[in-house]
């Protein structure tokens, strides 16, 4: 029953996506729009206000439960495809792709950037002969993040000031000028993703038994750990390539979901992650566009605002708990 409080929290959170920012409709402006597709109600939700509450939701579900994968997988809470540089990856992709003019769809551009950071953080932090600790992956992971990060900055430094003024924006994290085309971009993939995701969610619960029960049940550990990684990353260049490397929303979303939910098992942890990141980006989006009179800040601002203070919180609690 307390999976119906996030689908209740889902559906009150969109409405009010819908209703407020700039301009504020009233609920029966709102209902008209939609009912009849007539009035200034009915542009607002069509063209401006619904594709990008959609687009949020879309991103905000592919980056949570990409946090959530990450996170049963390694065993830790700070295990999320942004501190793991993943995300950062895939935006200097997209930054790499606008300064030097590369023509190729956005998702297959990030996909690209963030498996090759992923591949290059496990490189990094691959031991020979031994199992390599989830610590080690973290910490070689916000390397990669910080070293992507300041490539992209340098290269927008670069570009032309309109072509870096829109890589700024991109890179911070945005929803501004979303259109139905960026729904579909991320929900179809998300989807079919999301398929995957819980299709592999029994091997993820044969994993948390411990490597060594998991192989003696006949599990390839080794292979299992490569294609629920593949998912991982895959399900965060979704979410980047629409909208663009938004900090600590995959970071959040596991605990938060399974605090609303009470979920137990990897499947339902999963789904409750994909809600909670769905809520937390498009409620982030609501206060960074309408907090201001006249000013739409970022998204990636906001929730970097919400994120940061819960970063440290939860580095306090592993310290506490002798695991840092």
């Amino acid at each position: 029953m307390r999976g119906a409080l996030l689908i209740v929290l889902l559906v009150a959170g969109t409405v009010a996506g819908l209703l407020w920012g700039q301009v504020a409709l009233a609920p029966g402006a709102l209902w008209q729009g939609l009912v009849t597709g007539e009035g200034p109600a009915a542009l607002m939700i069509g063209t401006i206000r619904g594709p990008r509450v959609g687009t949020a939701l879309g991103a905000g579900a592919v980056l949570g439960l990409s946090g959530a994968l990450f996170q049963t997988l390694f065993r830790n809470p700070l295990a999320a495809p942004d501190i793991l540089g993943f995300t950062s990856g895939a935006g200097l992709a997209v930054v790499v792709s606008i300064a030097f003019g590369l023509v190729a769809p956005m998702p297959l551009v990030a996909a690209a950037g963030g498996i090759l950071a992923a591949l290059l953080v496990t490189g990094i932090a691959w031991r020979s002969g031994h199992r390599t600790p989830p610590l080690s992956i973290i910490l070689v992971g916000l390397g990669m993040g910080f070293f992507t990060s300041a490539l992209s900055n340098f290269l927008m430094t670069l570009l032309p000031q309109a072509e870096a003024a829109e890589a700024q924006r991109w890179v911070t994290g945005s929803l501004a000028a979303r259109d139905w085309g960026h729904v579909a971009q991320v929900w179809l993939p998300g989807a079919a993703l999301l398929l995957a995701a819980l299709g592999q969610a029994r091997l993820l619960e044969t994993l948390e038994l411990g490597d060594d029960l998991a192989a003696g049940l006949g599990l390839r550990v080794e292979a299992v750990r490569r294609g629920l990684a593949a998912t991982g990353v895959l399900l965060a260049a979704t979410g980047v390539a629409v909208a663009g490397p938004v900090p600590f929303v995959a970071l959040m979303s596991g605990p938060l979901g399974a605090r609303i939910t009470g979920a137990t098992s990897v499947a339902g942890r999963l789904l409750s992650a994909a809600g909670a990141g769905a809520l937390v980006l498009m409620l982030a989006d609501l206060v960074a566009r309408s907090a201001l009179p006249g000013i739409q800040l970022p998204v990636g601002v906001m929730t970097g605002i919400l994120g940061a203070p819960y970063l440290l919180w939860r580095l306090s609690r592993e310290m506490d708990r002798g695991k840092l």
